[in-house]
């Protein structure tokens, strides 16, 4: 049945592109992607959006609608293809101002509108035309949506602008927009049926086999018994097992979701040792434990450290033990000096909060705070986790070269930060 479903995808994504179809072929790709199914289609998909990346050439923006501009730019960009904001010129006024009807008609109209705003999320810094889209479009969804709201009419369509509103596509977890948008598409008109059922077979293998991956992880986690040694650190193994899920969903790389689950959680139950549990002596002891990575450090710990330091040391030498004997590469140096470097962010901020300092700079709060985030961390183990001949070229440029590790791990520590500061603000 799913080997049926795919063959007929697949004739339809390795047909020619013609201008009468673009849309339509754009569209395919789009919902493919968002039902969690380029893994299936991948080489297919690269092909097509191979054609579509000189598309123009062919057939010229003035031809296309908004709607089928702002996909072709969005799938592009997406996908690592080189496309400017120049595509949208002619949708731009002599002022500079995104051409945009006054009144829209509830679909067409409107699916333009979408699509630019959805478009307008991949913008890169100092592209003007697509921060104005941005704006221009977030604005009008909003006054559409106040306007339908005292409606009851357009349910489907105002579903769809709440969805987007909420968060933008581009940002969202796949594994939950499939589910939703397999809703969708059931309801969406023009639906390719072949397509729709083979995303309802692929979402259901999916959830079984992160359902098992799920059961392994949960029974490490109640075997290993620090939730229990440790009960005043938060239990958060499912939070960091849907974590993983958003990272890699795909069923094949379950040995990444299941070792990934192990790393978080390690990295939660020791963040609360620092922030709410440990003294600073003890604090101190743990540092310089972790960072001797010497199974003797922990004479002078602690019980409740002895436990968290051997719990630690043993699964992190057991998965670095498999990457040993598979590639020939001893990481454990590599990996206990990027557990002691994010240990000894924790303790810095221990101690400032201990002192009552506050970082006079922001610059001084981001050259610990880079670290502490535990991006390095995470970014390393999932390099060997994923065990691919790429991923085992950048782990070796990682160590190397752990400059690479701070950028990603400063936009998630100013992405982290940004998501607590409403709260925070509120305290």
């Amino acid at each position: 049945m799913v080997v049926m479903l795919e063959r007929e995808i697949k004739m339809i994504l390795n047909s020619d592109i013609k201008e009468e179809n673009s849309l339509s072929m754009l569209e395919l790709i789009d919902d493919i992607q968002r039902l969690c199914l380029t893994h299936r289609f991948e080489t297919d998909i690269h092909k097509a959006l191979d054609k579509f990346a000189c598309f123009e050439k062919c057939y010229p923006v003035k031809n296309m609608s908004l709607h089928t501009v702002a996909l072709h730019f969005r799938l592009l960009r997406q996908n690592d293809y080189a496309i400017s904001q120049d595509v949208f010129r002619k949708f731009v006024s002599d002022r500079g101002e995104i051409l945009i009807k006054e009144c829209c008609t509830v679909h067409e109209d409107l699916k333009d509108i979408l699509s630019l705003y959805e478009a307008s999320h991949l913008a890169y810094e100092g592209e003007d035309i697509l921060d104005k889209a941005k704006k221009h479009t977030t604005e009008y969804l909003d006054n559409v949506l106040l306007e339908m709201d005292s409606s009851d009419t357009y349910e489907d369509m105002k579903e769809l602008i709440r969805h987007s509103l909420e968060i933008p596509l581009h940002r969202r977890m796949l594994m939950l927009e499939a589910r939703w948008y397999i809703e969708l598409c059931k309801k969406k008109e023009g639906t390719n049926l072949a397509l729709l059922e083979l995303a309802k077979l692929e979402f259901n293998m999916a959830q079984s086999v992160l359902q098992q991956d799920l059961k392994n992880t949960s029974w490490w986690w109640n075997n290993l018994g620090l939730a229990k040694e440790l009960s005043f650190s938060r239990d958060r193994l499912v939070e960091c097992f849907f974590w993983a899920v958003s990272l890699m969903f795909e069923p094949q790389f379950s040995s990444y979701r299941r070792g990934l689950t192990k790393v978080s959680s390690f990295i939660t139950t020791i963040d609360d040792i620092y922030d709410i549990y440990g003294t600073m002596n003890e604090l101190e002891l743990f540092t310089d434990a972790v960072e001797r990575w010497d199974i003797n450090a922990i004479q002078s710990l602690p019980n409740y450290m002895k436990i968290c330091f051997l719990a630690l040391y043993n699964t992190i030498n057991e998965m670095a033990y498999g990457f040993l004997r598979k590639h020939g590469y001893n990481i454990i140096p590599n990996l206990a000096k990027l557990w002691a470097d994010m240990l000894k962010a924790f303790l810095k901020e221990a101690r400032w909060s201990h002192k009552e300092y506050a970082p006079p700079t922001f610059s001084e709060y981001l050259d610990n705070a880079w670290r502490s985030v535990s991006g390095a961390v995470i970014l390393f183990h999932t390099c060997y986790l994923l065990d691919d001949d790429e991923h085992k070229k950048t782990l070796l440029q990682l160590m190397s070269n752990d400059r690479i590790l701070q950028w990603p791990s400063i936009i998630f520590r100013l992405c982290n930060d940004l998501a607590t500061s409403s709260v925070r603000s509120s305290y």
